[in-house]
């Protein structure tokens, strides 16, 4: 193909928030000629976002960016404290506490982590310079058009200037344009894709970042306080900071105005009264804004698969769950592998139309929450209802006015654990997510026992990488790389399962296999080191044992395609406290008979596409042919 002029990019990338920098970061790291501009002249200095969530933090390691955000030194929360009226008198007394991320909940970090949202940016941003692609500040997005007919190829063409300087001005053509610059987005009004507002009520409320001297006991936790005073949110920060949400107003209230605002001031004057007895100073404050919240979702996410909008171009909601920034690493991580999937030949472009039903899904589940816990924790405490629930695991006080098994917003808050840490989102069934209306259905093979379930993330296991014995996080061993992800839960090392093996290589080293179809072009030349993408830049092998490492003999024990993923062949023999009787823990954690095993594809965003039988014969590539054939190009 010709080299294209300059101004000819893969896609143009308005905002540098959560949402904007992580699709930018997945697309350079995967070759993408990018244009990534922002309106302000610096990444986000003071105040907005500062919640990682576990999965999040999953995800961010799998990227290889954990370690320089965990550098920072920031906050875990591993615990909630919930504070209301006592049962007689006035003031404040803990109800009970409760986990983050619950032990029914298999996560590797169960704490949020809490860290400035310009310290996260900024790590996007030093890899984003590793990668050549440089964010262009401060400038902004004039206009735009798409049209696929005039140019098939590149059919956007968008209209930059710079914020201080009209007179500098540029003129780009793009196969993609994303909108990821906030709840204003220009993008979105000029597709004319409208808003809906979930609740007519609205609060008001006060964010307030800095360093405080108290007595309050629980100042270093995540704090849930209503008082007869109002409510706060004690969020602790990195370097001895505090965030507190304070609420200032109800759009209920007969001089309400959603536009009301207060002065520091007022605001420390009131979390003073909500905090009484315990008394609590400002030694300084390094942030402080007023905002009106309510829940909102877009229309849309794109009108022609041309146009994206994402984050909180999308979604707007109350910061108190700490989902924004959140949500919007998986908006960006959805619709980056699935562009990088169209453009590099593998996919169908229809791909791209799973985008907005997948995500505002998520959306409309976050936002049903958020409404729920927004009011129950805006509401006073004497107006919260009661209702039976267990408070299994909580420290519960006597003295409280309402015991935790009543309370309605610390049920809401236990009731909604698994999705606010990010291991509960899920994907409904379509191409990707196999169901029993999936083409696939029809393969015999997919007919398997298993407790993965397509649509949702692959489950941890802890395994033995045999070249050199490192007990490693079998989920984590493949890196976010574009790539689909197949592991062979290869089962007992017996014959019928050697024979199982070799039919799966025979049939995957056909020419015309969904495999050999999309070969690297430099597969002659590849390293000798090359881990994950030996063959194809868009599938990686992973092969586990039910056995011993010391068993295992990777080339007598696999067939040569197989084997070339050496540095991905493990042994499933570390003991699980969730499956204490298995011998293989990671099979039965799976779900597979563990002399038997089966085959898992995961998606390149870690979520399980396809579970199917590790069978002799020709069966278990007809079934993975039948799953992919319904989404990859014949070519």
């Amino acid at each position: 193909m010709a080299t294209q002029p300059d101004n000819y990019y893969d896609i143009v990338i308005v905002g540098a928030g959560p949402v904007g920098l992580m699709l930018s970061t997945c697309l350079a790291r995967w070759g993408y000629k990018i244009k990534h501009i922002d309106n302000r002249p610096e990444p986000t200095a003071t105040g907005r976002a500062d919640g990682i969530q576990p999965r999040s933090l999953d995800l961010l390691r799998n990227m290889g960016l954990k370690s320089a955000i965990m550098a920072h030194k920031p906050a875990r929360v591993y615990e909630v404290a919930f504070w209301d009226p006592p049962k007689t008198g006035g003031g404040i007394v803990r109800t009970g506490t409760w986990p983050s991320c619950p032990d029914f909940i298999d996560a590797r970090y169960p704490f949020t982590t809490l860290l400035h949202q310009g310290l996260i940016e900024r790590v996007f941003i030093a890899d984003l310079e590793k990668n050549n692609t440089k964010i262009q500040r401060p400038w902004t997005i004039t206009g735009f058009t798409s049209d696929e007919k005039a140019d098939p190829e590149y059919p956007v063409t968008v209209q930059l200037a710079h914020v201080d300087d009209s007179s500098k001005t540029e003129t780009v053509k793009a196969k993609y344009l994303f909108g990821g610059e906030g709840a204003r987005s220009f993008i979105r009004e000029q597709l004319k894709i409208g808003i809906t507002h979930k609740d007519p009520i609205s609060y008001v409320w006060g964010v307030m970042d800095g360093v405080v001297k108290t007595d309050f006991p629980d100042m270093k936790m995540k704090c849930t306080i209503h008082s007869e005073h109002g409510s706060i949110m004690v969020i602790p920060r990195e370097d001895n900071m505090v965030r507190l949400y304070i609420q200032i107003a109800s759009s209920d209230e007969p001089d309400f105005h959603p536009r009301k605002t207060a002065t520091e001031e007022e605001v420390q004057a009131h979390a003073k009264r909500i905090l009484a007895p315990y008394s609590i100073e400002w030694e300084r404050v390094e942030w402080y804004s007023v905002y009106p919240i309510g829940q909102g979702i877009s229309g849309k996410y794109t009108l022609d698969h041309r146009v994206f909008l994402g984050g909180d171009a999308c979604h707007t909601h109350s910061p108190k769950a700490g989902q924004g920034m959140n949500t919007a690493f998986l908006d960006a991580l959805n619709l980056a592998w699935k562009i990088h999937a169209v453009e590099g030949g593998l996919a169908k472009r229809e791909i791209l139309e799973t985008y907005e039903p997948e995500r505002k899904d998520v959306a409309e589940t976050l936002l049903a929450f958020d409404n729920k816990y927004a009011k129950l924790f805006s509401q006073r405490p004497d107006a919260a209802s009661t209702a039976q629930a267990t408070a299994h695991g909580t420290h519960v006080n006597p003295d409280a006015k309402q015991s935790a098994e009543e309370n309605e917003f610390i049920k809401t808050f236990k009731e909604s654990c698994e999705f606010t840490s990010g291991y509960g989102v899920f994907y409904k069934p379509n191409d990707l997510n196999y169901s029993s209306a999936h083409p696939a259905a029809s393969a015999p093979a997919a007919q398997v026992n298993s407790k993965l379930v397509p649509g949702r993330l692959l489950i941890n296991s802890n395994v033995t990488r045999v070249v050199d014995a490192n007990v490693v996080h079998l989920e984590q061993e493949i890196p976010l790389n574009g790539s689909f992800r197949i592991f062979i839960f290869a089962g007992a090392l017996n014959p019928t399962q050697q024979s199982a093996l070799q039919s799966l290589a025979a049939g995957l080293s056909k020419p015309d296999s969904f495999f050999s179809r999309f070969k690297r072009a430099d597969i002659d030349s590849v390293s000798h080191h090359e881990r994950h993408n030996p063959h194809s830049k868009f599938f990686t092998f992973a092969t586990v044992f039910a056995a011993k490492r010391t068993e295992v003999e990777i080339t007598r024990d696999l067939p040569e395609l197989l084997a070339r993923y050496r540095d991905n062949v493990y042994a499933d023999d570390r003991w699980d406290h969730r499956v204490p009787d298995a011998k293989a823990a990671a099979h039965a954690k799976m779900g597979f008979e563990e002399d038997k095993g089966g085959v898992v594809v995961v998606r390149p965003d870690g979520y399980v596409g396809f579970v199917c039988k590790l069978e002799q014969g020709d069966k278990t590539v007809d079934a993975l042919e039948k799953y992919f054939g319904a989404f990859l190009n014949k070519q």
